[in-house]
C-alpha cells in the first residue's frame, strides 16, 4: 500500500505558485502538438495551420472545461457566488466540458480555413490521451478524484483527504484513458483511419466513454451531486451521452464513405 502526501505545488517563486495541474496541461498540449506536426501530418499547409489552431484549442479547453464544470457539477454554488466563476486557479474543470469547447473551437477554425472539422478533430483525438494521462497524474498528486475505500494491495492513503486506503482511480484513468487509449488509437492510425473522416474521433469518444464509465464505479462521487438517475454519477451520465454520439458518428461516417 502507498501513502500519498504530495505537494500540489510544483514550483514556488516568492508568491508565485506553479501547480502540477497547470504543468500537466502545458506538457500535454506541447507533446501533442509536437507529435501531430512531426509524426501524424504529411500535408504541409495543414501542419502550418496548427500553430494558429493551438490558440483556438487552448481557449476552447479553458472556457469549455470551466463552463462544463459550472453547468454539470456545481451550478447552484456559482449562481450564488458569481465572482468565483473566474477563479480557475482554485480548480473546477470538466473534461466533457473541455471536449465540447474543443469541438466548438474546431468548428470555428475549420470554417475560417474552409476545411472539414474532422481534419482537425481526428488529429486531436489521436493525441488527446497524452494530455489525459498527464492530467490524471496531476489529479493523483493533488489528491483529488480519488476512489472508494479498498483493502487491495495497491490501495493508496491520501493524507490530505483522510486515513482510509482507497482505489487510486486517477491512476486507473491515467492507464486506461491515457496509455491504453493512445495505443488503441495509434493502432487504428496505422491502419490509415485518418483517411476515413471522423473515424478516429468516433473511436476516441467510444473508448474514452467506456473506460470512464467503468472507473466511475470505483470513484467517490462528487460531494455536491452524489448519485443521480439509476445510481449513476454525473461522469457516467455524460460518458453515456458521448458514447452514443461516438456510435452515431461511426454510422454517419460509414454512410458518407459509401456515398463517396
Amino acid at each position: 500500500m502507498f501513502i500519498n502526501n504530495f505537494d500540489p505545488i510544483a514550483i514556488e517563486i516568492f508568491s508565485l505558485e506553479i501547480r502540477w495541474y497547470s504543468l500537466s496541461y502545458i506538457i500535454g498540449i506541447l507533446i501533442g502538438l509536437l507529435l501531430i506536426k512531426n509524426l501524424f501530418i504529411n500535408d504541409k499547409s495543414l501542419k502550418e495551420q496548427f500553430d494558429d489552431y493551438l490558440i483556438y484549442l487552448i481557449i476552447g479547453i479553458i472556457l469549455g472545461g470551466r463552463c462544463g464544470y459550472i453547468l454539470f457539477y456545481n451550478l447552484n454554488y456559482y449562481l450564488e457566488n458569481l465572482f468565483d466563476i473566474f477563479k480557475i486557479w482554485q480548480g473546477g474543470m470538466s473534461f466533457h466540458g473541455g471536449l465540447i469547447g474543443i469541438i466548438f473551437a474546431s468548428y470555428f477554425f475549420a470554417k475560417k480555413n474552409k476545411n472539414h472539422i474532422f481534419k482537425y478533430l481526428d488529429l486531436i483525438a489521436l493525441v488527446a490521451p497524452i494530455g489525459i494521462f498527464f492530467g490524471r497524474i496531476a489529479n493523483f498528486i493533488n489528491s483529488e478524484l480519488y476512489g472508494k475505500e479498498t483493502s487491495l494491495p495497491w490501495a493508496v492513503q491520501f493524507i490530505q483527504v483522510d486515513n482510509l486506503y482507497r482505489h487510486p482511480t486517477q491512476l486507473y484513468e491515467a492507464f486506461l484513458e491515457g496509455i491504453l487509449l493512445f495505443i488503441i488509437l495509434l493502432y487504428f492510425w496505422k491502419k490509415n483511419f485518418l483517411e476515413k473522416i471522423g473515424k478516429l474521433s468516433a473511436l476516441f469518444l467510444i473508448f474514452y466513454s467506456f473506460f470512464r464509465f467503468i472507473v466511475e464505479f470505483f470513484k467517490v462521487p462528487d460531494e455536491q451531486l452524489g448519485y443521480l438517475i439509476f445510481n449513476l454519477t454525473m461522469g457516467q451520465i455524460l460518458s453515456l451521452v458521448f458514447f452514443i454520439l461516438g456510435v452515431i458518428l461511426i454510422f454517419i461516417e460509414n454512410d458518407s464513405q459509401k456515398k463517396s
